[in-house]
C-alpha cells in the first residue's frame, strides 16, 4: 500500500491524559471540518460505477494547483451538465466540458482538463468497461489509476483517501498531506495511531479534515479553540 506510515508510540504506551486530549481534538476536527470532499461535491459515495467515477473526476480536479473549493464547484458543474459517467463524459463535446469547468470557476486549466477528461473517459470505457470496480479487482489500483490522463500520484492519493470509505482494504489511507495536518494539531504522525482514535467509518472524514488543517492554519486554530473550550 502506498500510504505514508511512520513509527511512533503505540496507543498502549501513550499517557492516558495525552490520549484523551488527542481524542478531544479529533472529535472537534470531525465535528467542525470532517465533511469529505466527495460530500462537498454532492457525491453520495457508494461502491457503484457512477459515484466512483465522479470521485475520480473530483480527484483529477483537486490535484491541480487550484483552490479546493473551485475544484469542488467544477465537479458539481460537470455533474449538473450530465457528465456523471464515462460514457456521457466521452460523448460530451470538448467545448461542453470547457463550459462546465468554466461555470465552476475552473478557468486556469479548463482547456487541458477538458481534454484529459475526454481521453480518460475513453480509456475507462475501453479498458474497464466504464467501471472502476473492475480496476479495483485488477490487483494494482494505484498503477491503473495513474494510466488515466490527468491522474498522477497526487490524484491517486486523493482518490484513495476518499475511496477508503467504500474500499476498506485501503484503510487507513492517511497520506503525507493528512499527516502534515496531524502534526499541526499535535496528533500522532502515524496512520495506524491516528486510525486508533476513530471508528473505521470515520477514516475518510478524518483524512479530509486533516487535509483542511494542512491547507489552512485557521482551521487548526478553530479545532484547538473548540477542543480547549
Amino acid at each position: 500500500m502506498a500510504n505514508t506510515r511512520t513509527k511512533s508510540r503505540t496507543a498502549a504506551t501513550t499517557p492516558r491524559s495525552e490520549r484523551a486530549q488527542q481524542q478531544a481534538v479529533v472529535r472537534e476536527l470531525l465535528r467542525r471540518h470532517g465533511t469529505t470532499y466527495a460530500e462537498d461535491a454532492g457525491i453520495t459515495l457508494r461502491d457503484t460505477p457512477q459515484p466512483l467515477y465522479r470521485l475520480l473526476v473530483l480527484s483529477l480536479l483537486l490535484s491541480a494547483r487550484i483552490r479546493a473549493d473551485i475544484a469542488v464547484a467544477a465537479a458539481r458543474a460537470l455533474s449538473r451538465a450530465g457528465m456523471r459517467d464515462p460514457r456521457r463524459m466521452a460523448d460530451a463535446g470538448w467545448q461542453q466540458r470547457v463550459d462546465a469547468l468554466g461555470e465552476g470557476g475552473y478557468r486556469r486549466y479548463d482547456e487541458r482538463t477538458a481534454t484529459q477528461l475526454g481521453r480518460g473517459a475513453e480509456l475507462l470505457l475501453d479498458r474497464w468497461g466504464g467501471d472502476l470496480r473492475r480496476m479495483r479487482r485488477s490487483g494494482d489500483v494505484a498503477a491503473a489509476l495513474r494510466e488515466v490522463p490527468g491522474i498522477g500520484p497526487l490524484g491517486v492519493s486523493i482518490f484513495l483517501r476518499e475511496a477508503q470509505a467504500v474500499w476498506p482494504e485501503y484503510r487507513p489511507w492517511l497520506d503525507q498531506k493528512a499527516l502534515q495536518g496531524a502534526e499541526r494539531l499535535g496528533l500522532p504522525a502515524s496512520a495506524e495511531e491516528l486510525a486508533g482514535l476513530v471508528r473505521e467509518d470515520e477514516l475518510a472524514p478524518l483524512a479530509a479534515g486533516l487535509v483542511r488543517v494542512a491547507l489552512g492554519k485557521d482551521v487548526a486554530e478553530d479545532v484547538w479553540d473548540a477542543a480547549r473550550g
